[in-house]
């Protein structure tokens, strides 16, 4: 005889599996601070690529207006402000990099927690 309740949890165990448990397991296969530094460090390197490619963007597209007005800028004033915009804009990159993955590594966990638990219950199941 077919138990329902088994085949429900097969399926629900099987489905995870196959979409979100994959990534959970890369995930937890890290520690905590080694999966969240890292990819805050991806994050940053890819806002300091952004950045620059977009200062580049600027650079070119104001290009004849800072060539007139280049002996009378004060160039340490322009360096310094491009520094403190660079800053803030990888400090805030990064700090919302931070909060979300350290929320996916603790919904990782959580679901895989779920997970087994589920898979606990199944062998119980099987030993009655």
């Amino acid at each position: 005889m077919i138990n329902e309740e088994k085949v429900i949890l097969m399926t629900k165990l099987a489905s995870y599996e196959t979409q979100e448990g994959k990534r959970d397991i890369s995930i937890i296969n890290y520690f905590r601070g080694d999966y969240i530094s890292f990819q805050v460090l991806k994050s940053v390197i890819a806002a300091t690529l952004s950045f620059l490619a977009l200062f580049a963007v600027y650079i070119f597209y104001n290009f004849e207006k800072l060539m007139q007005d280049i002996y009378k800028m004060d160039l340490l004033e322009f360096g310094k402000n491009v520094v403190i915009l660079y800053l803030c804009t990888v400090g805030a990159y990064g700090a919302i990099s931070y909060v979300l993955y350290a929320s996916r590594y603790g919904r990782a966990k959580k679901n895989l927690k779920n997970y087994y638990g589920n898979l606990r219950k199944l062998a119980g199941m099987y030993d009655k």
